[in-house]
């Protein structure tokens, strides 16, 4: 099998699933929209958007949930919930989170981040006070379900736990306040602690993506401006 992969978001949800799993697996790094590249992409997948699971015998498998399914399948750990009592809570956290707190993370995130590193426009304000908003609403609800327990399911790590926090190895340059909800922190630094998660790209040939401004300096600069 081979796992198509950037340092992008949803790739890295996929790389760090396939780590934690222990997938057999060979890492591809891949950048489909280049243009020596389309065409060796466009039939893994037509709208040359990566993760790509690439599987010896079967249609090529994109999208990163549908990737971690088949991979927690393969595996034969039930990290992937298939038993009747938690597989539908579990899919309700990713129903929940993906159309609630990712698309908030996401939204902050591509303002300061996407846009920037790939020069699609200059940061709008409007959106970044949206996406905060969106945050904070979709947090406090987090807060209080993750005060009565370590992680999203109550029977423990799930891929839901994964999901939810796709985008928040990228806050350095996001900068969401999510020291603001100390459960939702302490439940993040429990994903950080999985090697697999904290770190998966360890060892592979990876190339770092563009540089941008962290929230911490663009904070710094901010504060160094003279008042208008």
């Amino acid at each position: 099998m081979k796992l198509h992969y950037s340092r992008n978001p949803n790739p890295r949800l996929a790389v760090a699933v396939a780590r934690h799993l222990g997938s057999p697996v060979d890492f591809v790094f891949a950048a489909p929209f280049s243009p020596s590249e389309t065409e060796r992409y466009r039939h893994l997948n037509p709208s040359l958007s990566i993760p790509i699971l690439e599987e010896q015998g079967r249609r090529s498998l994109w999208e990163a949930d549908a990737i971690a399914c088949r991979l927690s399948r393969l595996s034969g750990e039930n990290f992937w919930r298939t038993d009747d009592e938690d597989e539908p809570d579990m899919i309700r956290w990713l129903s929940w989170g993906k159309a609630n707190f990712v698309s908030a993370c996401d939204m902050v995130h591509f303002e300061f981040g996407t846009k920037q590193r790939y020069g699609i426009g200059p940061v709008d304000q409007a959106k970044v006070i949206e996406g905060l908003g969106a945050f904070r609403q979709s947090a406090a609800i987090l807060e209080k379900e993750l005060s009565g327990r370590p992680f999203l399911l109550e029977s423990g790590l799930s891929y839901a736990d994964f999901r939810m926090a796709s985008f928040l190895p990228y806050n350095d340059v996001a900068g969401l306040p999510l020291g603001d909800y100390p459960a939702v922190a302490a439940w993040y630094r429990q994903l950080e602690a999985l090697r697999g998660w904290g770190d998966p790209f360890s060892g592979l040939d990876a190339p770092d993506l563009p540089k941008v401004a962290s929230a911490a300096e663009r904070q710094e600069k901010a504060a160094a401006e003279p008042p208008v």
